[in-house]
């Protein structure tokens, strides 16, 4: 995938894994679905995003976080992620960590004739979300292959 501004470029996973990274940091801001960001921000934005990864991934990720929320109008909802079982749950991961999950993720399923703005769209659209985001079963912590199978099995 070639960057939006500089053609010559090529957006890297590094760049993906950045963009996963603040979906999942702004999402748990606003109390909303990765989904809800997502499809809020555009595939025409999320690609001004991704090209511009390089060097968003220097800036504050605070002040990133909130010229997100407030550029692509992200209203607060009532999800919260962090709603666990304590019994069931020592430590919930971070933003850093699911980023890396969905990143991976996106990239293990990439079609031939998908980008990577394509991939996050079609990833934080499917119902495994549901299952990978619920934090009182394991299917985040699983091996990326096993969660790559999972996605194209439908279901764990």
């Amino acid at each position: 995938m070639t960057n939006k501004y500089f053609p010559e470029e090529e957006i890297e996973q590094n760049d993906l894994y950045f963009i996963c990274y603040m979906i999942e940091r702004v999402a748990r801001h606003v109390h909303q679905r990765n989904k809800y960001v997502v499809n809020k921000i555009g595939k025409d934005e999320l690609y001004h995003l991704i090209s511009c990864a390089n060097v968003l991934h220097s800036e504050n990720p605070v002040k990133t976080e909130n010229d997100w929320i407030s550029e692509y109008n992200l209203e607060e909802g009532d999800f919260d992620i962090e709603n666990v079982d304590k019994e069931l749950v020592n430590v919930i991961p971070t933003s850093t960590q699911m980023g890396k999950v969905y990143s991976r993720l996106i990239l293990n399923t990439l079609g031939a004739d998908e980008d990577f703005v394509d991939g996050i769209i079609r990833v934080y659209n499917n119902d495994i979300c549901y299952t990978i985001d619920n934090y009182n079963c394991s299917a985040f912590y699983e091996p990326s292959y096993v969660i790559a199978r999972a996605y194209q099995n439908g279901g764990f």
